[in-house]
């Protein structure tokens, strides 16, 4: 999407001795993120906004409905003409 990201991540079991919680990652995604963009760009100073939606997933009918909402949402927004077309999509799911 030319505006926003989607992504859906899977934390690692809490007992890791490397555990990281959502919001360092959500932060350190960010940080990297926005400092590759505005090299890219040529620019500097805040790349994101500073609003978020994050969603704790309950079980694998409400995972299957993400991920596919993620995966159609560049058609819907009429910037492909087939959802297998966008360049921009890594999914490490099967339905």
């Amino acid at each position: 999407m030319p505006n926003h990201i989607q992504l859906v991540i899977t934390l690692y079991d809490k007992s890791d001795t490397t555990e990281t919680s959502l919001t360092q990652i959500m932060h350190n995604l960010e940080r990297n993120s926005a400092k590759h963009a505005n090299k890219v760009l040529g620019r500097t100073g805040a790349f994101w906004q500073h609003e978020s939606y994050d969603h704790f997933v309950r079980n694998a009918k409400e995972l299957e409905r993400i991920i596919k909402y993620i995966l159609y949402n560049p058609g819907k927004a009429n910037l492909i003409d087939d959802s297998k077309n966008w360049k921009r999509i890594y999914c490490n799911h099967e339905f």
